[in-house]
């Protein structure tokens, strides 16, 4: 977490004429070989760490099943169906970005990466799931509330910190939503060929009608229940991206991000039941009223979650219309070349526009250095 704080040694020497050395007095930099060592064996330490994440979490990837579930060409063509929806609104967050379009390798992997880090929910929802069974309705409110919502939340939000986010392209606080989205993707992509793929044993292929009428249905449901992973993570990305560029207040607005994208989470599984219940009540037929339901949760918190990245938009580009207007103001106070009223420093008419470069964008923005288990539902995420 970075500081402002400086050394009172350090502090007197700026204001001292003498050249002092304060090379580990009050700062540091790498000067010797043992300073060289330090160094490797901190990146090394880092980047291993990375890997035996993503290591475990192939290895449970298989462990699970996941990758004969996206393997299966039934399967696999449901999935890819189920996450129409999804990849829409991922899509409509990333053209949102007014900054720069984000790098292809970055979505793709951040993409990847979750559907690594799905795993890990899918083992903790699953040890944990048998510890709040006992309790009723209670145990499943605290399951979704303590458990669920804040561990896939994490899981998801590791996906982006793993590696778009070292990566200095990650330059806008808007940029953490894009990738939030993405990873959300990642974990609806794997979560629903798990749900098909579980939905459709002890179905046969060459059960005719009542194949395809359960394909149809887990797909039509996993596809509305899908987008809403996307909602989640992207606030919790949106806060990330907050994050980044304050880093005194790093850890309390990470969590604050979990926190909100925990309790939608969670909020959508404890309800998702019940509301459906009320719909159909009122004489909708049952699946439309699951249906129904989804739409209108997803369709509340999704505009909520537009209404912040729309307000990032607007200050950035009420900004950057300021930032013209003063460079238009300096050229009209240049002196002009006599009579012809023409400005001698055409260059600085030119401003900041929407066609710069993604590290022409940034520069105000100079960047620092945990498949659901719960339950059988597949309309729960």
């Amino acid at each position: 977490m970075g500081t402002d704080q400086t050394d009172p040694v350090e502090g007197s020497a700026d204001g001292n004429d003498d050249d002092v050395d304060l090379y580990e007095v009050a700062t540091w930099e790498e000067r010797s070989r043992l300073d060289g060592f330090a160094v490797a064996l901190y990146r090394f330490g880092t980047a291993t760490a990375r890997g035996l994440v993503i290591l475990v979490g192939l290895v449970l990837l298989f462990g699970i099943g996941a990758f004969s579930a996206v393997t299966s060409p039934v399967v696999g063509v449901l999935t890819v169906l189920s996450a129409v929806p999804a990849v829409l609104l991922a899509g409509y967050v990333y053209v949102s970005d007014v900054t720069a379009n984000e790098p292809p390798a970055l979505l793709l992997g951040t993409f990847l990466l979750s559907v690594v880090t799905a795993t890990f929910a899918a083992v903790l929802n699953g040890l944990a799931q048998g510890l709040f069974a006992g309790v009723g309705a209670v145990g499943f409110l605290l399951f979704f509330y303590l458990f669920v919502g804040p561990v896939e939340e994490t899981v998801k939000l590791l996906a982006v910190r793993l590696y778009a986010y070292r990566d200095d392209r990650f330059g806008a606080v808007v940029d953490g939503a894009v990738y939030g989205a993405m990873a959300g993707l990642g974990f609806a992509f794997i979560e629903n060929a798990l749900y098909i793929e579980r939905g459709l044993m002890g179905t046969e292929l060459g059960g005719g009608l009542a194949f395809i009428a359960a394909g149809s249905q887990i797909t039509l449901t996993r596809a509305l229940a899908g987008p809403g992973h996307v909602i989640y993570s992207a606030f919790a990305g949106y806060y990330l991206g907050l994050a980044k560029f304050n880093n005194d207040d790093w850890g309390p607005i990470v969590i604050k991000g979990l926190v909100i994208a925990s309790l939608i989470h969670a909020t959508y599984n404890s309800t998702v039941g019940l509301g459906s219940a009320v719909l159909a009540a009122l004489g909708l037929p049952e699946l439309v009223a699951t249906f129904a339901y989804i739409l209108l949760y997803d369709a509340l918190f999704g505009a909520l979650l537009l209404r912040k990245i729309h307000n990032y938009r607007r200050t950035y580009e009420r900004v950057e219309a300021g930032g013209v207007g003063e460079a238009a103001t300096g050229v009209a106070d240049e002196p002009t070349d006599g009579e012809s009223g023409e400005s001698t420093g055409s260059a600085a008419s030119e401003g900041p526009g929407p066609g710069r470069t993604h590290e022409e964008r940034r520069g105000r923005h100079a960047p620092d250095d945990a498949v659901a288990a719960d339950g059988d539902d597949p309309s729960r995420e």
